[in-house]
């Protein structure tokens, strides 16, 4: 039987949604931290999201 969750207390309408949903996260937190490349510094990761923003911007314009 599916469990209906109070909205004011989850974001997920039932048990098993979260559920599956933290079993998502779990795994990806786990593949994150076994990655073996180096990481982006910060203002670089900034840097190519602000591009990508403004490429996209471009083309709906």
């Amino acid at each position: 039987m599916t469990k209906k969750l109070d909205p004011i207390i989850s974001e997920f309408e039932t048990q098993e949604q979260a559920d599956s949903y933290d079993k998502w996260f779990r795994e990806q937190v786990r593949a994150s931290i076994a990655d073996k490349r180096p990481g982006v510094p910060h203002d670089e990761a900034m840097a190519r999201i602000r591009k990508a923003i403004r490429e996209a911007a471009k083309k709906s314009a």
